[in-house]
């Protein structure tokens, strides 16, 4: 009986040799696999430089040849070792696989969301007795003209839940002035236009009652790039901030206006930042009035790219556009920042509560919601609006040196998730991996240089309300040509 178990066990060894041979067989296939698929994707991101490239690939299928050769040999420690080994190295390429696609699929989709989005509300008279829409069915509702195909989308789709008669007025004021004087039963306003004039007047929201809301997405044309070799000649691009939570292509107030200039030859950055009030002709409307350089962003960011083009005799080659929610969600995703307060104050976040935060002299830890209360307050700063630019230009500074920092890495995949679909720009795919390429092969160290346009207050009627005087702010003539030499200096620099 011994001797028969003895050779059955003698007898099954060779084919136990075989199951593993192939198990060690499909597991260095399902690493190779792995590898080459990491490699694709690599390839189709194209951020490393070729050296680095390559110097990957190889280094991934020697120990994946090495580690198949391992297992192969006789020793079962060898074999265990080389297979523990190749297990991690599978799990660590799954997890690199994931980051590049989920980046390559996130820059991919970086210029779909160019569109501007004009949130219309249909508005009657509170003490009327208009609850819905069907209620005016019939009834004469006014408007203001604005962009022709914007207005044409939106009658359409008001004429497909009722029948309306649509009369034209002149402007937003005349416009309030008809429903109030009973000479229509409703208005259709834009949002933006709408917080705006209630930030005029408090009245109004005790006047007026919205009975639908609606909005109409509009395509930006690609005529607004101004494409360049990002790793060689200088670019600026313009950051707009606009008033606004939740979806980021609507159209609201750029309460930050600013000019990223950018010199990728002597590694340079120019902030140079425009206070929200500045007193401007808006490019593109047809009036000798000047209006509030924020209202430029109700008409779209193509208005406020232009109207900057105009100010600083600069071509903006391109733009990025972010809102409230887009700040609160990066600087959460990065765990803070870290920004240092020249003199102590108060600021006020506001969404759903009013909460109170107070920043003190020195260095401060902020999260999403405080850096939003620091990036907005400017009544008890000392120099109102022109001290709420800097501390937004202290804010992006702050926000960049934690991306370019090495922790960013364990922070990769949540930053991308806070940044999807909250903030736009037209700034291409291949643009920015070049960029990245560059860097990652020269590692070079940038220069941050901040200005601001300086201004004198005032009072004046501006184009967006002609009938009452407003607080504006007069543009320094000398002020806005050192920025015109500052620009002009660092573009032309080698």
């Amino acid at each position: 009986m011994k001797n028969t178990s003895k050779e059955n066990i003698k007898n099954t060894n060779p084919k136990r040799k075989r199951v593993k041979k192939k198990t060690y067989r499909r597991l260095f296939l399902a690493s190779f696999l792995l590898t080459i698929l990491l490699l694709i994707a690599v390839f189709l991101l194209n951020v490393l430089p070729l050296f680095y490239f390559l110097l990957l690939g190889a280094l991934l299928i020697l120990f994946d040849f090495g580690m198949l050769s391992l297992t192969l040999k006789r020793g079962w420690k060898r074999r265990c070792f080389a297979t523990v080994l190749t297990i991690i190295k599978m799990i660590g390429t799954f997890v690199l696989l994931l980051y590049f696609v989920h980046t390559f699929l996130f820059l991919h989709n970086l210029g779909k969301g160019n569109m501007n989005t004009k949130n219309y509300n249909v508005i009657v008279l509170n003490t009327s007795s208009y609850n819905k829409l069907n209620d005016i069915k019939d009834k004469k509702i006014g408007f203001v003209k604005s962009n022709e195909e914007e207005l044409t989308e939106a009658k359409q789709h008001l004429n497909k839940k009722t029948s309306l008669e649509y009369i034209e007025l002149e402007d937003t004021e005349h416009l309030l002035d008809a429903l109030y004087n009973y000479q229509v039963d409703a208005i259709l306003m834009e949002d933006a236009q709408k917080v705006m004039l209630e930030e005029m007047s408090n009245e109004l929201k005790t006047k007026e009652r919205i009975i639908y809301e609606f909005s109409i997405d509009i395509e930006l044309k690609d005529e607004l790039v101004k494409n360049v070799d990002t790793t060689k000649q200088s670019f600026n691009i313009f950051i707009s901030g606009i008033d606004t939570y939740g979806k980021i292509t609507s159209v609201s107030r750029s309460d930050v206006n600013m000019v990223v200039s950018v010199n990728p030859v002597t590694h340079k950055v120019l902030l140079t930042s425009i206070p929200r009030d500045y007193y401007v002709k808006l490019h593109g409307i047809n009036t000798t009035l000047n209006d509030k350089i924020t209202h430029a962003g109700i008409h779209g960011i193509d208005t406020s790219v232009k109207t900057v083009e105009d100010l600083l005799s600069i071509d903006i080659n391109y733009y990025a556009k972010v809102n409230f929610t887009s700040l609160i969600k990066v600087v959460d995703e990065l765990g803070g920042i870290d920004v240092n307060v020249d003199k102590a104050f108060k600021a006020y976040y506001v969404e759903d509560e009013v909460v109170s935060y107070s920043f003190q002299q020195g260095m401060n830890h902020l999260n999403g919601k405080q850096a939003l209360a620091f990036a907005r307050e400017r009544k008890s700063l000392s120099d109102g609006d022109v001290g709420r630019v800097k501390h937004q230009q202290q804010l992006l500074e702050a926000i960049l040196n934690k991306v370019l920092s090495k922790k960013i890495l364990l922070k990769y995949n949540d930053l991308l998730n806070a940044l999807d679909g909250k903030f736009i720009t037209n700034i291409g795919t291949d643009n920015i991996t070049s960029l990245v390429k560059k860097q990652i092969k020269e590692m070079p160290s940038w220069t941050i240089e901040k200005y601001t346009l300086a201004g004198t207050d005032a009072y004046d009627y501006t184009y967006s309300y002609k009938s009452l005087k407003s607080y504006v702010m007069l543009p320094d003539t000398d002020s806005v040509n050192v920025a015109k030499e500052k620009i002009k200096n660092l573009m032309e620099e080698a």
